[in-house]
């Protein structure tokens, strides 16, 4: 078994054009005053991080690593959660993903793909520079909007769809392998990998690639009511990376799991702050306590009502008290009556 480490937080919600949220250095003073002991980049943001300087210099890398330290922080792990989206858009989402992109290849869905798989790499490169082993990103999508069978799906769409998928993530995985860093995809509505039986064909694609791991968060599962906990059951050996995010879901005789398109703060689904939600995270702490999950427990701060410094300060503490301290002894040890070979033949009566 593993103590956690954390807090963590995801940086992404939190980034702004004033203070401290505006540079790398103020936000994680910030961050460290209220508790959290490790920061999730995000590699889009110039703010935080230059991806290419960080992949193609250890000096930047390590000056990056440096300005963190000295905050008394840890960088937890490097996110391209918006260029891996990149990876695969279908046509009818190319608008709206458009903004993802940098301006020279927006409106161009080639080239806009060649410069997401190329930050991929990238990020490969920057997490092995700043001593990192674990990357977050998402899988993109070919296939969302068949997500429910209406109209019909044509015979072998899914199995094209996933076959595409993985022949496009492959090269970017073995980048990773090289780098000796874990692709840890956050299983999230919108993405072809949405949920476990997606992740299973996914993984047939890129022949269970070792590095084809996953971020885990409880939060998307909740919205999709999916069994959580059981989750943790079938995929623990590949959840190298977690997402501390509650949710909730009430539905009612107007509304379900598709939410009515309705915003946020009026779905049956929605994301909570901390402790706010439904998530028993702590039966989540112990699974991934004993299952030796090695990694962070990172807040990802994401709530219709509550101001996010709130939740951030409320964050920390709640994560804090969650982690378990893994005991290295048996409750029982006081009663033991030591044994040898011997002794438990003659307990069993053999010979």
């Amino acid at each position: 078994m593993t103590t956690l480490k954390g807090p963590g937080i995801f940086l992404a919600q939190f980034l702004g054009d004033q203070p401290p949220f505006n540079t790398l250095k103020a936000i994680c003073l910030w961050a460290e005053s209220l508790g959290f002991k490790g920061v999730q980049i995000p590699t889009w943001d110039p703010r935080c991080i230059d991806l290419q300087k960080a992949a193609e210099s250890k000096t930047y890398a390590d000056e990056v690593r440096g300005t963190v330290e000295e905050c008394g922080l840890s960088i937890t792990e490097l996110s391209t959660h918006l260029q891996g989206q990149l990876v695969a858009v279908h046509p009818a989402y190319n608008e709206l993903f458009d903004g993802f992109a940098p301006e020279s290849v927006r409106g161009n869905a080639n080239a806009r793909t060649e410069w997401a798989v190329q930050q991929l790499k990238y990020a490969a490169q920057a997490s092995r520079n700043l001593g990192l082993n674990a990357h977050a990103t998402f899988s993109g999508s070919l296939l969302w909007h068949t997500v429910y069978p209406w109209p019909q799906r044509p015979a072998g769409l899914v199995e094209t769809g996933f076959r595409e998928l993985g022949r496009r993530w492959k090269p970017i995985l073995d980048v990773f392998e090289e780098n000796g860093v874990d692709l840890c995809y956050e299983i999230h509505p919108g993405e072809d990998l949405h949920d476990g039986i997606s992740y299973e064909m996914f993984l047939k694609e890129v022949d269970n690639h070792a590095r084809a791991c996953l971020l885990y968060d409880p939060s998307h599962f909740v919205l999709q009511c999916l069994d959580y906990l059981d989750y943790i059951d079938i995929y623990h050996e590949r959840i190298r990376m977690f997402h501390v995010k509650d949710a909730e879901f009430n539905p009612t005789g107007r509304q379900g799991v598709y939410g009515g398109y309705q915003s946020w703060i009026n779905r049956a689904g929605r994301f909570r702050s901390l402790g706010d939600g439904q998530v028993d995270f702590g039966s989540v702490f112990s699974k991934l306590a004993a299952y030796d999950y090695k990694g962070w427990a990172v807040m990802e701060w994401e709530c219709c009502l509550k101001h996010p410094e709130d939740g951030a300060k409320e964050g920390a503490i709640f994560i804090q008290d969650h982690i378990i301290r893994v005991t290295e002894k048996a409750f029982d040890d006081f009663a033991g009556t030591g044994s040898d070979e011997n002794f438990n033949k003659k307990i069993l009566g053999i010979q």
